[in-house]
């Protein structure tokens, strides 16, 4: 049985988590993985293998939350930082990049928002082919 190996990625107001090997993981393991972000109020992303969480947390936080668990993950830091990119300014999701959004929530934007962020959601559903 092969250990999570998450990918950590710092963004301005949350955190972004890559689950590089979440094909191989157990039934159990994926559980254990849904109910740690459950719990913190984040999104995971099944199809991009991804868990968004805002909150700005540190590394070194990151480590020491899922040490304290006692979830038995591999970690690493990717040292990308992604301020550049887009970010939504209203709702529930404020603060966070477009490409962090769920497909579900980025669809029913592109038929229900009609103010200045609209190009932009088109834009994201595009470069996701949705």
């Amino acid at each position: 049985m092969s250990k999570p190996l998450f990918l950590f990625t710092q963004l301005a107001n949350s955190y972004r988590v890559h689950v590089q090997n979440l094909e191989s993981l157990t039934v159990m393991q994926i559980q254990e993985i849904e109910s740690f972000v459950k719990q913190r109020k984040g999104i995971f992303d099944f199809v991009n293998y991804t868990f968004t969480i805002q909150k700005r947390v540190e590394f070194y936080e990151f480590v020491s939350l899922l040490q304290h668990l006692g979830m038995d993950v591999i970690w690493k830091e990717n040292n990308i930082i992604q301020e550049d990119k887009p970010r939504i300014s209203f709702g529930q999701y404020k603060g966070m990049c477009y490409f962090e959004l769920p497909d579900t929530y980025l669809l029913w934007l592109s038929n229900n928002y009609r103010g200045v962020e609209k190009e932009i959601i088109t834009q994201e559903l595009q470069r996701r082919k949705l």
